[in-house]
């Protein structure tokens, strides 16, 4: 019984950080290595978290359904996209990364004369209509859960085009860990798009705040313009202002 309740105490600790290291879990709940090992290793088998770089550290990381992503916050996520569309001009090279927000930009997008880059199939899919908008595919293997295109053959693709602008999404942001994705392969596409970007957009709901997930694909400090639905905690609003970042805040109509 009582290992029972430890394995459920774990797993929620484990979901709440996103990714911890064997040794915290040790010092957290006061039991061998061994022990946490053998208790992460259930927790595996169940497949409510796995085992991350020779299992030093673990991670939930399990990628949540894009359409289970894509029902949580529409409306938050709707003025957003919205908000972001706004600094969209015709003529412009735009990269629209895979994610459930940078999806809802098409609506707002979709009668302008713009150059879209992508890896977020949905937006492919459903700019067929609009001839006006030029659409190109970064390519690669596709990922079904988050229905995005992903390859680390595709980088010097990415490295012949000059992005004016880059609309990013992400797992988690915080001020420790920067920018972070769940998805390593996904990961190398969204750094290389931030270091070829003129300008780079954030899009994130107020949820995303002092979240981490596994990799850190940049730094908030590479970010021009941080678009939300809800102020963050004034440590955001500092760093912001020490680091010439726009937070501009999305209202819902």
């Amino acid at each position: 019984m009582l290992k029972a309740k430890r394995i459920q105490q774990i797993q929620d600790y484990v979901l709440e950080h996103q990714s911890v290291s064997l040794d915290e879990l040790v010092t957290v709940f006061d039991v061998s290595k061994n022990t946490i090992r053998r208790d992460v290793q259930m927790l595996v088998d169940q497949g409510v978290v796995k085992k991350v770089y020779g299992g030093v550290a673990v991670d939930h990381a399990q990628l949540e359904s894009f359409n289970d992503r894509k029902t949580r916050n529409q409306l938050a996520k709707q003025a957003i996209a919205k908000e972001a569309a706004n600094y969209v001009e015709d003529g412009d090279v735009i990269f629209i990364d895979s994610g459930t927000t940078t999806l809802e930009m098409l609506e707002f997008v979709k009668n302008k004369n713009i150059t879209v880059i992508t890896n977020n199939l949905d937006f492919i899919v459903y700019a067929l209509p609009y001839e006006n908008l030029k659409v190109i595919s970064t390519g690669g293997a596709l990922e079904r859960e988050t229905k995005s295109f992903s390859s680390f053959k595709n980088m010097d693709l990415l490295k012949t085009y000059n992005v004016n602008k880059a609309f990013m999404a992400s797992t988690g942001v915080s001020i420790s860990n920067g920018v972070t994705n769940s998805s390593p392969v996904e990961s190398e596409i969204k750094q290389a798009v931030v270091r070829r970007s003129v300008e780079v957009f954030l899009l994130i709901d107020h949820t995303k705040f002092d979240k981490y997930a596994l990799i850190t694909y940049c730094e908030l400090e590479e970010l021009d313009y941080l678009i939300t639905d809800a102020s963050p905690n004034e440590s955001y609003g500092n760093y912001a202002e020490r680091n010439n970042i726009n937070i501009v805040i999305a209202q819902n109509d």
